[in-house]
Formats: C-alpha cells, sequence, structure tokens
C-alpha cells in the first residue's frame, strides 16, 4: 500500500515539477525584473546559473572576484535563469535582518530542510514560534549563565590537556589531528554545559559517541550546490505533500548513496535528541526526590526546557516535585512542545559543535604560522595565569586574546553565506552607498519583488574595505588593539557583535555567540600555556563547506582534519 502511494505521489511530483520548471522558464525569460538593473556575473549554465561556481567547495577566488568586480549589491544567476540578489550593504542589511525582517523571512526550502533534518528547533521555526523559542532560552545564554559555566568549561578543557600531554613527549613533538580534538571537546562542552550530557570521555583516540563523526559528515554531504539546490527545490515542494510515511518510504528507497548516507546520519542525530530527552524526562518522573531535586537544580539548556514541556508529569510526593510539575502546568504560551524541545538537542550541536570548532581550529592554525602573534599571545596567557586558573572577567579582559578570536572571526568566519531569505511581499531596498548598475549608472535602491530570494555575504561584509581599509582581506589582530576607524562605527552594521556579521543580527541572530567566545577563550587559555603550535608537512586547504573546515588533499582529500605539530612547553 506505501509503495503504491509512493509511485502515485512520485507521479504527482514529477507533473508538477515539470509544470513549474516551464511557468518558471516562461517567467524568467520573457519577462525581465527589476533586479536586471544590477550587473552581475554571466550565466555559465541555463541550468544552474552561476550556482555550482559559488557555493562550490573550493569557490574562494570565485566568491572574492564576484565580491570586488561587483560590490556591495550584485545580481546572481539560479536555476533556470531565476534572479536573485547577493548582497552584503550594511543599510540593506539593516532592514533585511532588522527594520523588516518579518518580510525578509528565511527562505521555505531552509526551515523546512531545518525541521527535516533537526526538528522543530530555531533553526526551523519562524514567527511567533520563534520569538518564543528564544524568550525562553535567552536567560540561558546570559553572562551570569557564562559565569556558573566556568568550572564545567575547565573540567573539560583540563581533560583534553591532560589528555593530549600523554600523547605529546617531554622536550619533542608530535603531529596531531587538532580538528579532531576540537571538536570532540565542542561537542563535549555544548553536551555537558548545554544538555547535561557527556558525548565524549576525551580520553581514548577515538569518540567514543558517533554523534561527533556524524555531524562532521553530514556537514559535508549537504554542503556546496546540492545543499543549494536540495534547499531551493526538493525541500519546499516535498513539503506541500503531508504525506510522512509516503516520504519515508521514497527516502529510504532512493537509489544515491549519498541520499541514504544522510538519511542514517540525520536518524543517529534523531534517535541522540530523542535518548538525552527520555533521560531527563525519566528523571523528572522519578519517584527519588533526590533525583527531583537534582533535576531542579542543573542549569544545562535541556533540563530547564524539560522542565515545561507540555507532556511533563513528575512524581507528587516531594517539594521538588511539586515546583516541576507547577512549571508543567504553567500556560501552553510560555512552553515548548515535545517536538521542539527534541528540535533544540540536534540545533545546538550544529551551532555549538561545528561552528566554534572551525573557529578554534583556524585560530591555531593561523598562530602556528604566525609564530610571533602565537608567542606574544602565549606571554599575555602565562602572566594573567600566575594568580591561578582565569576567571570569567579576567579572560573577556584580556586584550590580545580577545584581538586574535575578533579578527579570526571576521576574516574567517565559520559560515561565509546567511541563510537565504525569501521576501514576502514587492519592497524597496535602499543602499548607504550607490552600486554602478548592468548600464554603468550609480543605483541607490532597487525594487526587490516578492518571491525574490537574497543571499547575504558575510565574508564580504566582514571585509569590505569601504569600512575596513584597503587591508581588509589581511588578518590583523593588532587592529583590534587602537580605536577603530570611524568608517567602522559609521558604517551602522546591524550585527551583534563588534561590527561584525559572523553571528549575523536582527531576531535570527545566533543566540550563543556569547558562549562560543567564552568556549574559544578557554580552550585556548589552557593550551597555549601548555603547548607550541607549528605547521605540519601537509598543505591543509580550507573548504567552503557549510561550515569552512580544513582538508588535507595529499591524505583525504574527503576527511576534514588539520594535522598540527604540537610541542610540549616547560
Amino acid at each position: 500500500m506505501i509503495a503504491q502511494a509512493a509511485w502515485i505521489t512520485l507521479r504527482i511530483l514529477t507533473v508538477y515539477t515539470v509544470s513549474w520548471v516551464l511557468w518558471k522558464l516562461c517567467k524568467r525569460f520573457v519577462f525581465k525584473s527589476p533586479l536586471d538593473v544590477l550587473a552581475g556575473p554571466p550565466s555559465l549554465s541555463l541550468l544552474s546559473g552561476n550556482i555550482p561556481q559559488l557555493f562550490d567547495f573550493n569557490g574562494w577566488k570565485y566568491h572574492r572576484a564576484v565580491l570586488d568586480k561587483y560590490g556591495r549589491a550584485s545580481r546572481i544567476t539560479g536555476a533556470f535563469g531565476e534572479r536573485l540578489l547577493l548582497t552584503f550593504d550594511p543599510k540593506a542589511l539593516h532592514h533585511i535582518l532588522v527594520k523588516d525582517q518579518l518580510i525578509y523571512e528565511e527562505s521555505t526550502g531552509f526551515i523546512t530542510r531545518n525541521e527535516v533534518y533537526f526538528g522543530k528547533g530555531l533553526l526551523a521555526t519562524l514567527g511567533d514560534q520563534h520569538r518564543k523559542q528564544r524568550k525562553m532560552m535567552n536567560p540561558l545564554f546570559s553572562i551570569k549563565h557564562m559565569r556558573d559555566m566556568i568550572p564545567l568549561f575547565y573540567e573539560v578543557t583540563e581533560r583534553l590537556r591532560t589528555t593530549l600531554k600523554t600523547k605529546v613527549k617531554p622536550h619533542g613533538s608530535q603531529e596531531i589531528d587538532i580538528l579532531q580534538w576540537m571538536s570532540r571537546t565542542a561537542l563535549e562542552l555544548i553536551g555537558q554545559s548545554g544538555m547535561g550530557y557527556s558525548f565524549d570521555n576525551l580520553v581514548d583516540d577515538q569518540s567514543n559517541h558517533p554523534y561527533s563523526t556524524s555531524m562532521k559528515r553530514f556537514t559535508l554531504l549537504t554542503g556546496g550546490t546540492f545543499g543549494f539546490f536540495t534547499n531551493q527545490f526538493v525541500f519546499p515542494n516535498a513539503a506541500k505533500f503531508n504525506f510522512p510515511r509516503v516520504k519515508r518510504f521514497i527516502v529510504n528507497h532512493f537509489p544515491w548513496k549519498k541520499i541514504q548516507d544522510i538519511r542514517k546520519l540525520s536518524d543517529i542525530m534523531h534517535d541522540t535528541s530523542l535518548e538525552i530527552i527520555k533521560m531527563k524526562k525519566d528523571a523528572m518522573n522519578s519517584t527519588d526526590p533526590a533525583i527531583a531535586k537534582e533535576m531542579l537544580e542543573k542549569k544545562d539548556i535541556i533540563s530547564v526546557l524539560s522542565k515545561v514541556i507540555s507532556t511533563c508529569s513528575v512524581h507528587q510526593g516531594s517539594d521538588s516535585a511539586a515546583k516541576v510539575r507547577a512549571n508543567s502546568e504553567a500556560d501552553a504560551a510560555d512552553r515548548m512542545t515535545d517536538e521542539e524541545v527534541y528540535g533544540q538537542v540536534s540545533t545546538f550541536v550544529l551551532a555549538g559543535m561545528e561552528t566554534t570548532s572551525s573557529a578554534m581550529s583556524k585560530i591555531l592554525h593561523l598562530l602556528a604560522i604566525h609564530p610571533d602573534v602565537q608567542e606574544r599571545l602565549r606571554n599575555e596567557i602565562r602572566e594573567a595565569q600566575k594568580d591561578g586558573q582565569l576567571t570569567y572577567d579576567q579572560l573577556v579582559s584580556l586584550p590580545y586574546l580577545d584581538a586574535v578570536c575578533r579578527e579570526t572571526l571576521r576574516v574567517h568566519p565559520p559560515v561565509n553565506f546567511a541563510g537565504i531569505r525569501t521576501v514576502r511581499k514587492d519592497m524597496v531596498l535602499p543602499f548607504s552607498k550607490p552600486v554602478i548598475g548592468a548600464d554603468g549608472q550609480e543605483v541607490s535602491e532597487i525594487v526587490v519583488p516578492n518571491g525574490t530570494n537574497i543571499i547575504i555575504s558575510l565574508l564580504g561584509s566582514n571585509t569590505n574595505p569601504d569600512i575596513w581599509g584597503d587591508d581588509a582581506n589581511e588578518w590583523k589582530p593588532e587592529r583590534w588593539l587602537s580605536p577603530l576607524p570611524q568608517t567602522v562605527t559609521d558604517a551602522h552594521m546591524p550585527g551583534i557583535y563588534s561590527h561584525l556579521m559572523t553571528f549575523l543580527g536582527g531576531g535570527r541572530a545566533c543566540i550563543g555567540f556569547k558562549f562560543s567566545q567564552l568556549e574559544m577563550k578557554v580552550v585556548l587559555s589552557v593550551l597555549l600555556s601548555t603547548f607550541k603550535f607549528e605547521p605540519s608537512k601537509h598543505h591543509v586547504t580550507w573548504k567552503m563547506t557549510n561550515i569552512v573546515g580544513p582538508y588535507v588533499e595529499d591524505v583525504d582529500p574527503t576527511k576534514p582534519q588539520l594535522p598540527l605539530v604540537m610541542t610540549l612547553l616547560d
């Protein structure tokens, strides 16, 4: 019965797709678009436009060439001649992300994709549902909460240091894949502080949980041109058919290894989320007052959310249980559903593990290449550590450590493009500075038709020479030790962090950016005070996957890794 329904569904999808393609071709090649006034790179393919070049894993030069040649706003050609807007203009970004953010929503494909992969977490919700989730979780990412997390951060990082010391001989050196250890550490940190759950003991050479390797492979498999086109076409069209069992049957039997690999990895993430939430609910439902009391006192994100999920029910035999029950009986508007709480687990692992481990690995790679910067930073850290382990206030106030982190996140953001935004009605989008249009004339604003997809270049925004100067593309931590140029403050960038767009801005900005910064500073302070890092003999290439990652072509071009030579210091 399911097989027959799947066959019927496939036939309907085929007819729908052919009709849709014919309409799009007519619309895009017969009718003009307001975006045609903008200049842009020539389309290299009727089928795919510029997308394969722009989202290629090795597309750095192409991306930079588009930014440099066409400036703050350009027209990109998508599939079947679709016009897309690529922009990093600060005034345009303010309208898109802040002023008119409810009109410039994240695309249907982005939302439905994330719901399928991760569940109904922050990355898969819009409007009031998204705002409710953020409101509930904001206190868990406050500075006060970060202070409370410091001991836990150090406990995990000390485990990492102890293990690495056993691998590096005294007065000797050892080549180590530091990306593996940064990924495992980031996963354990988000697991412990975000979920009260241990993913990794950080002792064995291999991760003792499949989640770590699953997330790495998942990011690689779902990125690039494949990720763009599935987000734009497959997921939004599949979402129109509410036959989950049929769709699952189709996916299970789809004859493409890549699809099957993604399915298996997604199932691992989903099953792990269920395991974590079940563990929390079992603790809340325990008849042991001590366990209920311990659950109340837990401050990790998922424990707090689990106290108010709609199906929560606990034993009535203790005051602690009564408090949990009172939370669970709160007004529905102030609760998340089970499905929403499930969705936060994979969402936080993706955001907390992949991006932060990418950033920490990039910093260590840069420090290995620039030994003078590494030594200066190590001296600053060791001087501050004379009185013992650094406190939260000490960590955030170390000027050179802060400068190294900021500059790396500026020039090398872990994510180069924000999620596609789709305009929900005709709008006029202004620019802070005119751009040169296709006819050579200045364009100071543009009509953006309903349904237009917008690509936001985070790299273009962070390295805009009009704002950061002629050396905008150069990694110079020292620039943060002096007052920034007036052009930086005058740009009024809508980002929530240091005039940068690395963590976005507006209502969909990264909720965990303080967590990420603190994690980086704790890990760097511990490792740099103990080890010296040098480049290995291998040539490392950083690729534009969904989340930027390092690869060694002469070892294994399909596996992200960052070999560095580590030396144990006295």
